[in-house]
């Protein structure tokens, strides 16, 4: 075991731990954010440089400082070294130019994206973003595309975080897409159009940081924050069956993989249950899913006191109005 201070809090972690995965046995506002990095897809990070933080101390036996930034999430720790995350200044700087970096081409369509209300860059630009981009070029664009029956494209969102190549490689027989082209041109594509319809395709759309894989059966359905997400499982010959049901009343809208608290999936799922399952009959219903207090997907859903309410409004509300506000803080 070794000894690592991030952010003046000290953590014993193991030997070959990276700097982000010891940050995360803490937990909280040190956790380095990460649009790469998946730590259970194997070659991942490295590559949006969301995570560098600053090595103050290099280990115990080697106290120089690093002379620049390091990526968390491929750095391992050393016993006795020091990392400044959101207390360096040179952190928090370097990440409003990265936001601006990735927001030179990615477009601000939140408002029609599928992926707004539980997108990794709204959040990570919302923390660290600029109010306006200093860039004055045009941005790349891709036309959408159909990658199979279930997934369509919109590559110009995409910010190349190779999630979905791993996904493809690691969990798949054969991947059939990949990255083409060098530089600003580089785009996600198929061999000559090729369609992707192996059974865990749908996993791709789970692991995008962004709206750039969408679920073609959920498109313009609704709006995450109206649905309420619940844990089921089925028996599944394919994968665990562990799902979260996104519901509105006894409708399914979609069905996703159950992500932890930094948004990755442990337990893939197959196309089978994602796409193949939509009557509630298919499924055994564990309960409400626990969601993070400051996600827009808890609003008016999940609180731990009631609101008050003046007397002469209360007066005014019929019992059905009423119960429409239990629960609103």
């Amino acid at each position: 075991m070794i000894k690592v201070t991030i952010d003046d809090i000290q953590i014993e972690v193991e030997d070959g731990t990276t700097i982000m995965n010891a940050a995360r046995k803490v937990g909280g506002k040190i956790v380095p954010p990460a649009m790469c990095y998946y730590s259970s897809l194997k070659g991942s990070g490295g590559k949006c440089r969301a995570c560098l933080v600053k090595v103050a101390q290099g280990s115990a036996k080697d106290p120089r400082p690093m002379p620049k930034l390091v990526a968390s999430c491929v750095t391992l720790a050393q016993d006795g070294m020091v990392v400044q995350n959101i207390t360096s200044p040179d952190v928090l700087e370097m990440r409003k130019g990265i936001v601006e970096m990735l927001l030179v081409n990615h477009p601000l369509d939140c408002p029609i994206c599928d992926q707004a209300g539980e997108c990794d860059l709204q959040n990570f630009a919302f923390d660290h973003g600029l109010q306006r981009t200093r860039s004055e070029f045009p941005r790349r664009e891709f036309d959408i595309i159909d990658i199979g029956p279930h997934i369509k494209l919109h590559m110009t969102r995409c910010i190349l975080c190779y999630r979905c190549t791993m996904v493809a490689d690691q969990l798949t027989e054969e991947r059939v897409h990949g990255i083409l082209w060098r530089g600003e041109a580089s785009e996600i594509s198929t061999y000559i159009q090729k369609a992707v319809e192996n059974d865990f395709s749908g996993n791709m759309i789970d692991v995008c940081p962004v709206g750039a894989l969408t679920d073609r059966h959920f498109r313009f359905r609704n709006r995450v924050w109206y649905l309420n997400p619940m844990n089921a499982h089925r028996d599944c010959k394919t994968c665990s069956g562990k799902v979260v049901l996104w519901m509105r009343g006894e409708e399914i809208y979609r069905v996703t993989g159950r992500k932890d608290e930094y948004g990755e999936v442990k337990d893939f799922i197959c196309n089978e249950c994602r796409w193949d399952c939509y009557n509630l009959g298919d499924w055994i219903v564990e309960g409400p899913r626990e969601m993070e207090k400051w996600s827009v997907i808890t609003a008016n859903k999940y609180s731990d006191e009631t609101v008050e309410l003046p007397d002469e409004l209360y007066s005014k509300l019929d019992n059905e109005k009423w119960n429409e506000f239990e629960g609103v803080t």
